[in-house]
């Protein structure tokens, strides 16, 4: 038997369009040994929308855009290189990500990211990003909420268990009690942020005429605060950059 024949899996393709989520593994640890700010830290966030511009830019992958928040990075992808291969296009995505993070952050010790590949005909896009950021929202008030009860002396493993169960309500209530309005906190820590391919139009000069001349380029879009996936703005958004 060839040795080829023994890859389970390799041959294993998919049809566009397509997400394929990255998950940070033991990032916990990152946070530990880079001693990010809790709940949130701006300079990581930074550094994985950086991470997703070069995904979108500058990997050869060309997903056509991105959607990120805390260690997640979903990508959607309307057509596929490596001929669909699923194993190919999971290995690969995850090892650039992983690569340009660490580059990003400096780390002395290797990161990773774990993929999955979804398929994303029709409106699924728009409910997968729906759901995705009904999960960075989550995450949000539990951030808060865990740092807020363990700066007040609490275990991490005492302030989860405090707040298991607990309905968002009663977070939000907690985190005002403190201070916090945890619907005034900046939008990316809320909604997350999305990136995108857009073209654009810049200013150029032209040596040999010596005039000025406008080219056609592709940009980055990268609003300041991502619509809300669940609402007629967000949604027209999610189908112009999908066609559905």
């Amino acid at each position: 038997m060839d040795s080829k024949d023994r890859e389970i899996f390799s041959n294993l393709t998919i049809f566009p369009p397509v997400f394929v989520r990255l998950d940070g593994r033991a990032f916990h640890r990152l946070s530990r040994t880079l001693e990010l700010k809790k709940p949130f830290d701006p300079a990581f966030h930074a550094a994985m929308r950086s991470v997703c511009r070069y995904l979108l830019t500058e990997s050869g992958l060309t997903p056509a855009f991105a959607y990120t928040f805390s260690d997640e990075i979903s990508l959607y992808f309307s057509t596929l290189p490596f001929s669909g291969r699923v194993e190919k296009l999971d290995s690969v995505t995850a090892a650039v990500a992983a690569s340009a993070l660490t580059i990003e952050l400096g780390c002395l010790e290797p990161l990773a990211f774990d993929a999955r590949t979804i398929p994303a005909s029709g409106e699924f896009a728009l409910e997968y990003l729906t759901w995705r950021q009904n999960e960075a929202w989550r995450n949000h008030i539990n951030a808060y909420c865990q740092t807020a009860l363990v700066s007040e002396g609490m275990s991490s493993r005492e302030a989860a268990a405090r707040l298991r169960g607990m309905q968002s309500d009663a977070m939000h209530e907690m985190m005002f009690e403190r201070g916090v309005n945890l619907a005034a906190t900046p939008a990316w820590q809320r909604r997350g942020t999305l990136l995108y391919r857009e073209e654009c139009v810049k200013e150029g000069y032209n040596p040999l005429t010596g005039e000025t001349v406008e080219a056609k380029r592709t940009c980055i879009r990268e609003p300041e605060e991502t619509p809300l996936f669940s609402t007629a703005e967000g949604a027209a958004l999610v189908r112009s950059l999908t066609g559905a």
